[in-house]
């Protein structure tokens, strides 16, 4: 079976890493991560949820930015984008996280206009 083990290098070291636990690798990975998001969707810490950043909650944060990662490690992993040359890796990898991140401030933007148009009635840009 050629495609049974893959051959990588690790800080100077050959070794072999089978698909069985590259598989089994990605499953640790996503369970810690969406078990930390489900963890802190429960319990909700008051030092998470009283304090802001940029007029958000740094729970909101946290949530954002584990789920651009568990994007970004799934496009790294399925894709197979770990096998390919530096040049497609950036411009696939790079673009989403650009695009979600672009994404995440308008809707941002937009929902807190329209929050305080909703809260304190006409609201009128400061430019």
């Amino acid at each position: 079976m050629a495609h049974e083990h893959k051959l990588e290098i690790f800080r100077g070291l050959l070794k072999f890493k089978s698909n069985v636990t590259k598989i089994w690798g990605v499953l640790i990975v996503l369970s810690i991560v969406t078990a930390v998001e489900v963890v802190l969707g429960i319990y909700k810490p008051e030092s998470l949820t009283e304090n802001t950043f940029i007029r958000m909650k740094l729970l909101n944060w946290i949530f954002i930015i584990l789920t651009i990662f568990k994007a970004y490690y799934i496009t790294w992993d399925f894709m197979h984008m770990r096998d390919e040359v530096k040049g497609l890796r950036r411009a696939v990898v790079w673009t989403g996280v650009f695009l979600i991140l672009y994404l995440v401030f308008i809707l941002l933007t937009e929902g807190d206009y329209i929050f305080n148009v909703y809260d304190t009635g006409f609201q009128s840009w400061d430019f």
